[in-house]
């Protein structure tokens, strides 16, 4: 498939934009006009660049407002196509967009439009050059892009075609299956884009909302497949208009560009394999398209967290705090500064080497996979920086890659029982915080983990954390806080064996959080972020832990009163969810008890307990956690 962006997706001069698409590895590029007036390169610079740089110039895109207007107005948007067009010829380009009119349109008349086309495809042809007629989902008149195939085909000239645009299609929930029938020759040129689900006006969702493939909530790789079907063997190129992606660094944007098209390939591939003639006998008829799909190493969803890893500068308040909730200290690493603490199947590694004076934060998080090394492998095809870590030859080899927020992804090899052969790489040490937790949580697993996230990052997390490790975002919910709404984005496997949360902050929570220059990773967060325990009895663990002196943090009494109104509980059992800072929910499927520690840097820790079948957060209590976590800090700042 070959691959394609437009220089609107990216931030930067027309220079910067080229440069980081070749270094992400597009094979070619549309250049949008307004990238082009606002450069001091010459047209012929342009080609120049581009030919050092091996990107081949795909589209010159946008030439507006052409089509159904009175004869006065055809004679001066002729002169402007033929001004662009010997434009193109300067830049050895051969395919310009032309958007069905919005802003001028008139006559509602599919004759004078195939005349009006057919006289710009004239022209197009004197001049080399192929027009691209797109059905814009707004457009006064066209707005249907089968509407805009008819009149290419009524047209019938060998220099005008149709864009197929997802979003124009997608946003106005056309059936798709119809692009199956073009002709192929007939289709110059294919755009892609995703976006959420909105409800609000089609030109604002398009204008601010498109995000890369993977990001939203388009069915691309259903567009795509009926795309490949019919015969089409054109660039595939991306369209985003994103006011995010336009303040990010040009380098990372282009390289998470770059990681959609490479993943909505293999999905694409994927849904043909799974549609095809006999699929559903499970006999699928092999088929060979113009369009040939590259596909991914293969690898099954992660079966559970390995591990997770907190990096702090002063470790003792970290090491007091596992211990109160019943974590085993496990020694320290023979070669590593890091020490090990567990708490049955759950394993806090705490890496003494941050750099002061880092803030104590989450440092990577380890997940069992059935091959590390194939798993890691797909990670680098799409574009994960490695990470790798010196180990002895008597060391276990953990293949690593870094997400968007820099957090360190490590691929581990699973076991059935659950258990990590590298533990024993750790030894005694020296002698650490009192034991214990075997009898209240021999059965502790990570239940979840929750990563914030810098704002201009979020989207590509999400693309990150499907594509490289299979997990499958969730509804996202929005979580009311005293400094603005904190978005909750759930990335969970499919028997919720690895759930990863990410949050979204207020903008001014998030402190340091600016771009590192030429695409680097983004600095560590500030703003807080926890790791959360399942055990089997809350109750019995909470009661330890308090009994050790662990610092729970305090529930405020009117929420207990809230509780009782909604849930009308057992007084005995409401009792002791006071007593001990418990917080509660319950839905049809099931209960959920959990608690909260103090923050030690930027970190915390939830203990939980799941009954029956409950699949939740507690999200009615997020706010409740917020509102006090926010008392508490400005209660340290009052006193400091």
């Amino acid at each position: 498939m070959r691959t394609g962006i437009a220089t609107v997706c990216l931030s930067g001069t027309l220079r910067e934009k080229m440069q980081a698409c070749a270094i992400a590895g597009f094979d070619g590029i549309e250049i949008f006009e307004q990238d082009l007036v606002t450069s001091p390169l010459s047209p012929e610079d342009i080609r120049a660049m581009a030919a050092d740089l091996g990107l081949t110039l795909d589209l010159y895109q946008p030439f507006r407002d052409f089509d159904s207007v009175p004869e006065e107005l055809l004679a001066g948007n002729l002169r402007r196509a033929e001004a662009k067009f010997r434009l193109m010829s300067r830049l050895g380009m051969d395919t310009m967009l032309v958007c069905s009119n919005v802003a001028t349109a008139s006559i509602d008349d599919d004759d004078l439009r195939a005349e009006q086309l057919a006289r710009l495809a004239e022209l197009a042809g004197e001049h080399g050059v192929r027009v691209a007629y797109e059905a814009l989902a707004w457009g006064r008149y066209v707005n249907d892009y089968e509407h805009a195939h008819r009149l290419v085909a009524r047209v019938d000239h060998p220099n005008l075609g149709t864009c197929l645009d997802s979003f124009h299609i997608l946003s106005r929930d056309w059936d798709t299956a119809p692009i199956e029938a073009f002709d192929p020759e007939k289709i110059f040129f294919v755009q892609v884009a995703d976006a959420p689900k909105l409800s609000m006006d089609v030109l604002s969702w398009s204008r601010h909302h498109r995000v890369f493939p993977g990001e939203g909530q388009f069915e691309l790789a259903k567009f795509m497949g009926h795309v490949v079907r019919a015969g089409y063997a054109g660039p595939v190129s991306l369209e985003v208009f994103n006011d995010v992606f336009r303040q990010s660094d040009v380098e990372r944007t282009a390289v998470d560009a770059m990681r959609s098209l490479i993943w909505l390939e293999e999905q694409s591939a994927k849904w043909l394999t799974g549609n095809a003639p006999g699929a559903a006998a499970g006999r699928p008829a092999p088929r060979r398209h113009p369009m040939e799909l590259a596909t991914l190493p293969r690898v099954a969803e992660p079966a559970g967290f390995n591990f997770a890893e907190v990096r702090a500068t002063d470790t003792a308040a970290l090491e007091s705090l596992l211990g109160q909730l019943g974590f085993g200290f496990n020694g320290r690493h023979r070669s590593k500064n890091v020490q090990l603490w567990t708490l049955g199947q759950a394993r806090i590694i705490i890496n003494e080497d941050a750099p002061a004076p880092a803030e104590t934060a989450i440092a990577a998080v380890g997940f069992d996979v059935d091959s590390p090394v194939l798993a890691a492998a797909r990670a680098r095809q799409l574009k994960a920086p490695a990470v790798p870590r010196t180990s002895r030859a008597d060391e276990e080899v953990f293949q690593g890659f870094a997400a968007p927020d820099s957090t360190e992804i490590f691929l581990c090899q699973g076991s059935p029982d659950g258990t990590a052969a590298w533990v024993d790489e750790f030894g005694p040490g020296h002698a650490g915080p009192a034991t214990g937790g075997e009898a209240d949580g021999a059965r502790a697993v990570i239940d979840h983990v929750n990563l914030a996230q810098p704002w201009q990052h979020f989207d590509e997390a999400v693309l990150f954390y499907t594509s490289a490790l299979a997990l499958q975002p969730q509804p996202y919910a929005e979580v009311a806080s005293p400094t603005g709404l904190v978005r909750s984005q759930v990335m969970a496997t499919g028997d919720r064996g690895v759930r990863l949360v990410l949050n979204l902050a207020p903008l001014h929570q998030q402190e340091g959080s600016t771009e590192p220059a030429g695409g680097g990773h983004a600095p560590r967060r500030t703003y807080q972020e926890h790791i959360a325990v399942a055990v089997d009895d809350l109750v019995a663990t909470a009661r330890a832990a308090r009994d050790r002196g662990l610092d729970f943090l305090r529930i405020p009494a009117n929420y207990y009163e809230d509780l009782d109104a909604r849930f009308d509980l057992n007084p005995e059992f409401l009792a002791t969810l006071r007593e001990l800072n418990l917080l509660y929910d319950r839905d049809a499927d099931g209960e959920f008890l959990h608690f909260y520690t103090a923050t030690v840097g930027s970190v915390f820790f939830e203990m939980v307990e799941r009954r029956g079948r409950y699949d939740g957060y507690g999200a009615p209590n997020a706010p409740v956690r917020h509102a006090v976590q926010y008392d508490h800090r400005h209660q340290l700042t009052r006193t400091s």
